[in-house]
């Protein structure tokens, strides 16, 4: 499990950084000895048995994710002309949470899809024909988008971000992240590596995002034992049980 307090994951810091990535560089190489079979077995499935992946692989579909965000980020901003009075702190948090949504789980998942279109890797749908390493760097369609795999960038990301602000939620998203990744291989988009490699990349974009807001005092606060500490939307938490205990009368 994961020590979301700390500021990377892993154990990375400016000494160890090179022995992770190198960790990192063979767990993927590993893999690679296994994408086909593991690609084609998981296809093999009864279809009764791949119907539920096809159904949670959308956990790992950005647009559900981004396109809220970014129209509470917005309303916010807008919001935050006008006089609002006491509610402005409350208004402010939720442009806070909102904006660290967006960027956390957008930023990794843009990286996601700038790599797979300089790489290019064939997705398996092109096994048969082309193998498991067909590559059409730069300019490619979408067949050619395989590593890394977005969904699973999208998916690891999310369940991180939630995770720095609600840890008693965490568990159960990664489950479904974790998933979400598996699918990608069992309906036929992914290969294995293409799915670790956007889990990792999830990871470290959702990290990086959170470092930054804390070392602006956004939302999190850097502490001086190395952890990083959620400051807490006190003033979006008053409002809302405001509102909940007025709905509730």
């Amino acid at each position: 499990m994961f020590d979301l307090s700390r500021r990377w994951p892993f154990g990375l810091n400016r000494k160890t950084w090179p022995d992770r990535v190198a960790a990192a560089l063979m767990l993927l190489f590993a893999l690679l000895f296994i994408d086909a079979w593991a690609s084609q077995t998981l296809q093999a499935w009864p279809d009764v048995w791949r119907a539920p992946f096809a159904f949670v692989t959308d956990f790992g579909l950005s647009d559900w994710v981004l396109i809220p965000s970014a129209l509470v980020f917005a309303l916010a901003a807008v919001a935050l002309r006008l006089p609002l009075g006491r509610y402005r702190l409350a208004i402010y948090e939720l442009g806070l949470v909102s904006g660290f949504v967006f960027i956390g789980v957008g930023l990794p998942g843009l990286m996601a899809n700038l790599l797979k279109r300089l790489i290019g890797r064939a997705r398996p749908e092109h096994f048969l024909d082309a193998g498991a390493f067909q590559f059409h760097q730069v300019v490619n369609a979408w067949d050619f988008q395989s590593f890394p795999s977005g969904h699973s960038t999208t998916a690891m990301a999310t369940a991180l971000i939630v995770g720095f602000m609600v840890p008693r939620f965490f568990p159960a998203i990664l489950v479904i992240a974790v998933m979400t990744g598996l699918s990608r291989v069992v309906i036929g988009m992914h290969y294995p590596t293409d799915v670790a490699s956007g889990f990792l990349l999830g990871i470290i974009g959702a990290y990086a995002v959170r470092n930054v807001f804390a070392r602006r005092r956004w939302l999190f606060v850097n502490r001086t034992d190395g952890s990083v500490r959620f400051r807490g939307v006190p003033n979006l938490s008053r409002l809302l049980r405001r509102w909940f205990h007025r709905a509730r009368v």
